[in-house]
């Protein structure tokens, strides 16, 4: 299903063809926010702000109209670990996009009045995000039981960090970083692979390999801790959890279906029916897991009313004890199995995501396993791994608490 190759200088390219007139393209490209050094926090979220602000043949206007003009979108994101330039466009423009990826990523020139402006945007939003405790909780949490580590640093950085910021820093954070053996162009579009290849050799081939190694420091140490915050807020605010596997282990897949079944996206996962459905106690209530390179990470988070939050702390810790001591049925399993498998079969048609996740998935473990093995996968669990799954993760002694109160 999948087509890829790899240029001479590193730049990897991953392609799904389809048939249609709407295409998908991004750059994934392996750096993120806590690849930054001492006194470069939020640099990586900032200079995906301002690379769109002027290259050396474009002003501003001209690299936002670009796509705009013939109806495409243009956007970008910055994580922990991954910056992505993406597009959706219609298929005939392909080469416009490609060109433009190139032209924004390679030859941005950062202009100093656009980044005293920018400053401004970035420090509206990291304001707007204090405005959402719901949100800013789960970067706290992270800095909490990744403290003394970079990747426990919030994304957007702090207000006096972004005021720091100088060209010089965002020129050199991007000529040390932005090299092609750390990219990865994801297609997905009415392309022969061939032709993309073409293009881009043409727009990316001349890039020269990086000579600095991207070296990224394991957070080996985790001390389970409970932090409460005072808050001016009407609700109660609170994540739990625990680090979780990385990208590399073999459990990650087992304890994704573990978390949806405990809190996913469904309404039929055990904390909605028993917080929300039965006792009537959070109107928000979810588990993740986020997985990262070298360590991941499980929540659970829920807001209620101040004087329920002992009652659905206790419901959350009842609900991932079970899960601990008793292993799941034969019934509960395969009903598990089949909702995960259903939820992987509908993401996949939906090519914006799919584009991301492929283009990930090539930069991380140089392949993408097609959906058919990872349903196949996910229909050979045992409820024994399953259960030993939990006990390593749904801990209860194992986990940290954050509260906003």
């Amino acid at each position: 299903m999948y087509e890829t190759c790899i240029l001479k200088n590193g730049l990897k390219i991953i392609h799904q063809p389809i048939t249609g007139r709407a295409a998908w393209c991004g750059l994934i490209i392996g750096v993120g926010s806590r690849d930054e050094a001492v006194g470069e926090q939020g640099i990586a979220h900032f200079i995906e702000h301002v690379i769109f602000k002027g290259t050396e043949k474009r002003k501003t206007y001209h690299v936002l109209s670009r796509m705009e003009d013939v109806g495409g979108e243009l956007n970008a994101y910055t994580t922990k670990e991954d910056t992505c330039i993406y597009a959706s466009f219609l298929a005939e423009d392909y080469e416009r996009t490609l060109e433009l990826l190139a032209d924004i990523v390679f030859h941005s020139v950062f202009p100093e009045k656009e980044i005293r402006k920018e400053k401004e945007v970035v420090l509206d939003e990291i304001n707007s995000y204090k405005d959402n405790p719901g949100e800013l909780i789960f970067d706290d949490f992270e800095g909490l039981i990744y403290q003394g580590y970079s990747i426990g640093s919030n994304i957007l950085g702090s207000e006096q960090a972004v005021q720091r910021v100088t060209r010089e820093q965002v020129c050199a954070f991007v000529k040390r970083y932005y090299t092609p053996e750390r990219m990865v162009i994801s297609s997905i579009g009415d392309i022969s692979f061939n032709k993309l290849v073409r293009l881009a050799e043409r727009y990316f081939g001349d890039i020269p390999m990086g000579t600095e190694p991207l070296v990224r420091m394991k957070p080996d140490i985790y001390v389970p801790s409970t932090r409460k915050t005072a808050m001016d807020t009407y609700q109660c605010h609170c994540v739990l959890g625990n680090v979780a596997y990385g990208y590399m282990e073999d459990k990650r897949l087992p304890l994704s279906l573990l978390v949806n079944v405990l809190g996913g996206t469904g309404m039929n996962s055990r904390l909605n029916l028993n917080i929300r459905e039965k006792h009537g106690l959070a109107y928000n209530i979810e588990a993740a897991y986020t997985p990262y390179s070298d360590t991941g990470v499980f929540t659970v988070y829920f807001g209620c009313d101040k004087v329920d939050f002992a009652r659905c702390l206790q419901l959350c810790r009842r609900e991932m004890r079970e899960l601990c001591e008793k292993p799941l049925g034969a019934r509960q399993l395969q009903k598990a199995k089949r909702q995960m498998v259903g939820q992987l079969v509908l993401s996949s048609e939906n090519y914006e995501n799919l584009v991301l996740s492929i283009g990930k998935s090539f930069l991380v473990y140089g392949k993408v396993d097609e959906l058919d093995d990872i349903c196949a996968e996910v229909e050979e669990m045992t409820s024994d791994l399953l259960l030993e799954v939990a006990r390593e993760i749904f801990a209860e002694d194992r986990q940290s608490v954050l509260i906003y109160e």
